[in-house]
C-alpha cells in the first residue's frame, strides 16, 4: 500500500512510502487486539486500595451490646463490621492487575490494529519535522495544514523533541508518540494515526519477523 508523504504544510512532497502488507495489511485478530488492551489498561492500574480488617482497627473490645434480644444480629465487639465504623468483610487489597501476555499475541494485535487504519485511510504520512521555538499555536496551525484540527490524533515520530512536546501538550485532542512506545492503546484510542517517515521505518523494522 503506497501513502504519500506530506510535508508539516499539508502539501505533497513528491515521495511515496510503501506501507509493507505484513505489517499494515494482515489479516485482522480482534481477540488478539482486545487481549492488548485489556492488557494495556489492567497495566495502567495502580492497584492501591485497600481496607481495614479487624487485626487494623483500634476499638474497645469490650462486648457493647447483650448477646440476645435486641432484635439484631449478635455483633460481639466494636470492631464487628456489623458496627458502624467497624471493620470490613472481604474487602479489597493491594494487588496487581497486570497478566501476562506472549509477545506474538501483542505484535498480532499492533499489526491488526494499524491494518484497520489503514484499510480505513486513517494513516498519514509526513516527513519528519522539528519546531525550533515552542509554541502551541503553531502546532495547532500544522494540525490545520493536515486537516486534522479537532481531531483526535496519534502523532508518531521516531524522536519526540523539546519543541514538539512543549507545543502540544496543551492540545487535548493530540497524542503525541515516541515510536519505541507506541502501543495498541494508542493506535486504537486515535481517529487518525500521523506517521513520520523515520517512524514508518521503526514500525517496519520491529514488527518484520514477528
Amino acid at each position: 500500500m503506497k501513502v504519500k508523504v506530506l510535508n508539516k504544510d499539508g502539501k505533497e512532497t513528491g515521495r511515496e512510502v510503501d506501507l509493507a502488507d505484513s505489517i499494515f495489511a494482515v489479516e485482522p485478530n480482534d481477540h488478539a487486539v482486545w487481549l492488548a488492551v485489556r492488557q494495556f489498561q489492567a497495566a495502567q492500574r495502580q492497584g492501591t486500595h485497600k481496607t481495614k480488617e479487624r487485626w487494623e482497627i483500634s476499638r474497645t473490645t469490650k462486648k457493647a451490646f447483650r448477646q440476645k434480644g435486641t432484635g439484631g444480629a449478635r455483633r460481639g465487639d466494636m470492631k464487628s463490621p456489623l458496627v458502624r465504623g467497624g471493620a470490613r468483610v472481604f474487602g479489597p487489597k493491594p494487588h496487581d492487575y497486570d497478566f501476562k501476555l506472549n509477545k506474538k499475541v501483542k505484535d498480532l494485535a499492533r499489526k491488526s490494529a494499524l491494518t484497520y487504519k489503514a484499510k480505513d485511510n486513517k494513516i498519514v504520512v509526513v516527513e519528519d519535522f522539528n519546531i525550533d521555538t515552542p509554541k502551541t499555536k503553531d502546532f495547532i496551525s500544522i494540525l490545520a495544514n493536515l486537516n486534522l484540527k479537532g481531531v483526535k490524533s496519534t502523532l508518531v515520530f521516531g524522536e519526540i523533541t523539546n519543541g514538539l512536546l512543549k507545543s502540544s501538550r496543551n492540545i487535548p485532542t493530540v497524542n503525541l508518540v515516541d515510536v519505541r512506545t507506541l502501543n495498541i492503546f494508542d493506535i486504537m484510542n486515535s481517529k487518525t494515526l500521523v506517521l513520520s517517515e523515520n517512524a514508518v521505518k521503526a514500525i517496519e523494522a520491529n514488527l518484520a519477523n514477528n
